[in-house]
């Protein structure tokens, strides 16, 4: 069974010859932008010899926010970027490259953040949060636009890149920011703005649920949203993946391994610190417990970029070997 079709049958829960493995993390300096970080994302899928690559949008993270935003009622001054602005373009040709390396031999999905992170990377995110409590609408209008402007990016990255579908971060939901019914007034519609237009153009859109505070989140803000598989921080959320499976009603899971790192950049989990067997009786105990239907490997969230790739090898080789 060839990449391509391993993941798209992991995705849509089919039979698979062995479960897929997909791990990925952050490029910095000038592997961050242009063609040096293309070949960043080639030599590591091809040195790990992964079976799906996830282009992580490095460079990309703060939404060019427009200046003059100093009160809450600026936000309505917000208007789209459109297609043609160099934030979406540069994108778009960072992952269309990419697939044209490898689009036929692996699947190839690009990070996508919600809205609401977005707006908290392009602008001070106390600022932001304070401007939702003296005028929600007007934040709201402004994650509004920015929904349209990642939309875009979405379809395009898709349609015009080639890209299998978007991995889609959604963030913002831990337990003391938002109550339930705040996150689903103020953000949710922004969220689901973007992640219904992307499912237009591709039904295998994949849901990262960003546990990178290390503080736990209302998961079921998110449970409804319309994904074909979720990834989730399995250990910041005290869900295995075995208990996700019913949780997400069924869709097939990515994930696993414990990734997030402590204050220090220290990171955890037996990815980081086990030895060889030790990491591979992790992985073949996850395949043994969850079963090989609907299931990627992966981690909470990204690896450890100084991280040995014999490590994530020794994940590829063991889920091989069932």
């Amino acid at each position: 069974m060839d990449k391509r079709t391993r993941v798209y049958n992991a995705l849509n829960k089919l039979p698979v010859d062995h479960v897929p493995v997909g791990f990925w993390y952050h490029f910095d300096g000038e592997k961050a932008y242009g063609e040096p970080c293309v070949q960043a994302h080639l030599d590591y899928y091809r040195d790990v010899d992964l079976d799906m690559i996830k282009i992580m949008c490095d460079g990309y993270f703060p939404y060019p926010v427009a200046e003059g935003i100093e009160k809450a009622a600026d936000w309505r001054k917000l208007k789209p970027l459109g297609p043609d602005h160099p934030f979406i373009q540069e994108q778009v040709w960072r992952a269309k490259r990419i697939v044209q390396e490898v689009g036929k031999e692996c699947c190839v999905f690009y990070n996508v953040f919600a809205p609401f992170s977005s707006i908290r990377f392009g602008y001070p995110e106390d600022k932001v949060l304070a401007h939702l409590k003296e005028d929600k609408h007007a934040v709201m209008h402004a994650l509004d636009v920015i929904a349209q402007d990642n939309a875009t990016l979405a379809e395009l990255l898709i349609t015009e890149a080639g890209c299998d579908g978007v991995y889609y971060c959604v963030q913002g939901g831990e337990v003391d920011r938002f109550t339930a019914q705040e996150y689903r007034e103020m953000i949710t519609p922004s969220d689901l703005y973007v992640l219904e237009h992307a499912n237009r153009f591709s039904e295998n859109n994949i849901m990262h649920c960003c546990g990178w505070a290390g503080a736990k989140n209302r998961l079921s803000v998110w449970q409804d949203y319309p994904v074909k598989c979720v990834n989730w921080a399995v250990f910041v959320e005290e869900m295995p993946l075995t208990e996700g499976r019913f949780f997400w009603g069924g869709r097939a899971v990515l994930g696993g391994f414990q990734s997030l790192h402590q204050d220090d950049g220290t990171y955890k989990g037996i990815l980081h610190t086990g030895t060889e067997e030790e990491v591979k009786a992790y992985t073949r105990e996850l395949i043994a417990n969850y079963g090989k239907l609907g299931l990627l490997l992966g981690a909470d969230c990204t690896v450890d970029a100084r991280m040995s790739h014999d490590r994530l090898r020794w994940v590829v080789q063991a889920a091989r070997e069932l």
